[in-house]
């Protein structure tokens, strides 16, 4: 089978992950166990030993070293079960087409046009195989396109008589909301080096991301009659607009790209009692993310003497941290994925992730842990679409690195 084939049956199942609260259980959502399950007694079937699903969704599996290379570097390859809990994977309907003209895509009902116009890598896809949406969900691909390509090089390997090295595993829940890789039992995994497998497209390892963390912003009003509100009324949400105006108007995501970090906003609410936002903050440098924090706590205090104690509060959490401190020391793990891409026929390439990934998480509990490319492309939104031949070369990028460290 294909991983194109195995992706598409992956997509309807709906497994979107929910928004992380200090209370959330993990996984967040239950429906996450399906696809699990689903995976497990595939990998069985496929002859991986092992096999295991964990009260908290993670999925476990290995292939045992054939005779001979017992010695060799313990591998593992890891995926994520979670789609986006901010845009529909619920009734996922998957449209295959074949020999792709480089042309506009309708995609459904929707009134959404897939178009190089907006997509120009798009025309480099003319003649091959596309896997796209309805234009009302997520396709998936991001990571089940992963999860997929490693089962398809599972079935390889067990089928033939390539010799290699132990290799484990591993499919997470949550993802997308910053938790995947946290209780990965890292024994059970049992793993020396790793490679997530969701990335975007080509040759591209990556190997360098942001240092992340998020920040929950809460203003307490003081709500009289308007009519009698001199120096007394204290509309919260006219305050947050305030606090947002103290940030560096020119370090969003819009305005940012490469190295440079930024303050997102993602949520924002409120009335003149009470308001509240969520932010988070990016930055490839620790030094530049604790100024971002420092930036941010010094807003609320500015407020608080303006308007009162109390009136501004902010929670900053830390989410990952760059994994490329972790990954150096072990920078074998990145130049056998180099030749294993040049073995493919590509050129490899390495771009900072502007995002994390669950090996950033497993760098920092001590696996390095690189990212490899999945053919996919747009994720997290109705254009999500894969190639099915570059998943192809992602199939034969993980199995080259199994005879990387074969050898």
């Amino acid at each position: 089978m294909r991983a194109y084939e195995r992706l598409i049956r992956y997509a309807k199942i709906h497994t979107a992950s929910a928004e992380l609260t200090e209370s959330s259980p993990t996984p967040t959502t239950d429906r996450q166990f399906d696809l699990a399950r689903l995976l497990a007694d595939e990998m069985k079937a496929l002859g991986v030993s092992d096999v295991f699903v964990d009260e908290h969704c993670y999925v476990y599996g290995h292939i045992p070293a054939t005779p001979g290379c017992e010695d060799r570097t313990p591998i593992g390859f890891l995926a994520h079960l979670d789609t986006v809990p901010d845009f529909s994977g619920e009734n996922v309907k998957p449209r295959v087409i074949e020999d792709y003209d480089g042309g506009d895509i309708v995609l459904g009902d929707s009134g959404r046009v897939l178009s190089p116009r907006d997509f120009p890598h798009l025309e480099s896809l003319a003649g091959e195989t596309l896997v796209v949406t309805d234009g009302t969900t997520v396709l998936g691909g991001d990571d089940k396109a992963g999860i997929a390509e490693i089962l398809t090089a599972a079935e390889a390997i067990l089928s033939s008589d390539q010799p290699h090295g132990r290799i484990s595993i591993g499919f997470c829940p949550d993802e997308e909301v910053g938790h995947g890789a946290a209780l990965l039992d890292l024994d059970r995994f049992g793993a020396e080096l790793a490679y997530t497998v969701d990335g975007g497209d080509g040759g591209d390892i990556e190997y360098e991301c942001f240092n992340a963390a998020s920040a929950d912003v809460k203003i307490k009003g003081f709500n009289v009659h308007p009519g009698g509100g001199k120096n007394m009324l204290v509309n919260a949400a006219l305050v947050a607009f305030e606090f947002n105006s103290m940030l560096p108007a020119a370090e969003t995501p819009r305005d940012s790209s490469g190295r440079e970090g930024y303050y997102h906003m993602s949520d924002v609410s409120g009335s003149v009692e009470s308001a509240s936002m969520t932010y988070i903050l990016r930055d490839f440098d620790l030094s530049g993310l604790e100024y971002r924090k420092k930036v941010m706590t010094h807003a609320a205090k500015i407020l608080n003497e303006r308007y009162g104690a109390g009136t501004v509060t902010v929670n900053i959490r830390d989410q990952y941290r760059n994994m490329l401190d972790v990954i150096k020391p072990k920078i074998e793990v990145v130049e056998k994925a180099y030749a294993a891409i040049r073995a493919a026929g590509l050129t490899p390439t390495s771009t900072p992730i502007r995002g994390g990934t669950d090996g950033a998480q497993l760098s920092f509990r001590g696996l390095p842990c690189p990212n490899l490319p999945t053919g996919a492309f747009c994720g997290h939104g109705p254009y999500e679409h894969v190639c099915a031949e570059h998943m192809d070369k992602c199939v034969e990028i993980i199995l080259n690195i199994v005879k990387e460290f074969a050898r």
